[in-house]
């Protein structure tokens, strides 16, 4: 995925689940943000890529920070599988968002212990 991909897919995905997943069409948002009908469609699908005083105007109207635009930091821009997986739990609540954690964590841990004998409970005894 390309920046203006991720650019793209961003500005519709806040459009999309505005004021608690109500939303708010492409007209609407075009009027708040004083430009014409049809930018909005061509931001969301990359035909035009904002400018920054543009993502300025977006990250004021949905109360997000302007680097939320651009893909976070250490993730590949050709990543899709992980980008999805942030699209997705980014708009999880907070039991489900644990519980996608703690599967995580389990998958690593059982990904880096494969083959090998899991570390017991407890302490361990130190030698003297």
């Amino acid at each position: 995925m390309t920046i203006g991909e991720h650019v793209a897919h961003r500005i519709r995905d806040l459009r999309i689940h505005y004021n608690s997943g109500e939303g708010i069409s492409q007209d609407a948002l075009s009027r708040e943000l004083d430009v014409a009908a049809n930018t909005i469609s061509r931001w969301e699908t990359g035909i035009y890529r904002p400018s920054i005083d543009d993502l300025e105007k977006l990250a004021r109207f949905f109360v997000v920070p302007i680097t939320s635009f651009f893909p976070p930091e250490g993730i590949e821009s050709d990543d899709n599988d992980l980008l999805t997986l942030l699209r997705a739990a980014k708009h999880l609540n907070p039991d489900d968002l644990d519980e996608l954690i703690k599967y995580a964590e389990f998958r690593r841990a059982r990904r880096i212990y494969k083959g090998r004998s899991r570390p017991k409970a407890g302490r361990t005894s130190r030698k003297k």
